[in-house]
């Protein structure tokens, strides 16, 4: 079921930004990126951690991370039923308080100017895709075992980490200013992802969240970007300002992605 639209004394909206935080029993992952969140240069954010279930290792990062953060911290957090990720994403944007949800996923480190680069792209009437770097499995694990702080890294360092084969490109870490190309994909939603996506908390509201029908892994994200477009929200390009770090890890299961394909199917279809 989706939620429902928002009433008189719902959630407050103001100025603030709210970074979701997906994760599910990866405190190594979560530890880093919320090390990159709290190096953020716009300081008016707050971060709710969605948490499809974890155990108590997850609880105790969080806990970490509430005094020396710098900014206010949620977690949110329901029973581990499988893989429920738009249902968390909903009960997180539930309890946030910002204007505008950067949904981030518990494994993508972002930069220091992620958050402003959303603040400035997020415009009403407009959801930001960004986009990403993959890391490999070696140069994760490193960062995650030597507590490396790729956020911090210049393009020498990304320069050399290319070169050795360590990430599939550097190009998404460069800064452009694009201005007008970045609509050129208006109405595209193939290709956004749910892991680098800003969306105004009005437009959620107005589309009722995410679906949580969609259970196991994939396409939730594009069922709502469908749903944004046809209501006259459209899609603005986050390359080129918005690019986090994905940490490897193994591939999800996708037994459900057959039902998931079929249940986006009818939303693409339908009138």
């Amino acid at each position: 079921m989706l939620f429902g639209p928002v009433t008189p004394g719902g959630s407050r909206v103001t100025d603030t930004i709210s970074v979701i935080v997906a994760t599910y029993n990866r405190e190594d992952a979560l530890d880093a990126v919320l090390r990159g969140l709290s190096r953020q240069s716009d300081r008016l954010f707050e971060v709710i951690v969605a948490d499809d279930g974890s155990g108590a290792a997850t609880a105790r990062v969080v806990d970490t991370w509430l005094p020396r953060l710098g900014v206010a911290l949620k977690h949110v957090w329901h029973e581990d039923r499988g893989y429920r990720l738009a249902e968390i994403r909903n009960r997180a944007i539930h309890v946030s308080a910002g204007e505008v949800c950067i949904f981030l996923d518990g494994d993508c480190i972002p930069r220091p100017s992620f958050v402003a680069a959303h603040r400035r792209l997020a415009e009403p009437g407009w959801f930001v895709a960004g986009n990403r770097v993959l890391l490999t499995s070696e140069l994760t694990e490193r960062v995650l075992r030597e507590r490396l702080e790729p956020e911090l890294w210049g393009p020498a360092d990304w320069t050399r980490a290319r070169l050795r084969g360590e990430i599939n490109r550097i190009a998404t870490l460069v800064s452009l200013p694009l201005g007008p190309l970045r609509a050129i994909s208006a109405t595209r939603w193939r290709g956004a992802r749910g892991c680098n996506l800003a969306i105004r908390k009005a437009d959620l509201f107005r589309v009722g969240g995410f679906d949580s029908g969609y259970i196991g892994w994939g396409l939730e994200d594009w069922d709502i970007i469908i749903r944004l477009i046809r209501c006259g929200v459209y899609r603005r390009d986050g390359r080129f300002a918005t690019g986090d770090l994905h940490l490897w890890h193994p591939e999800q299961d996708r037994s459900h992605l057959p039902e998931n394909q079929r249940r986006l199917y009818r939303v693409e279809t339908s009138l």
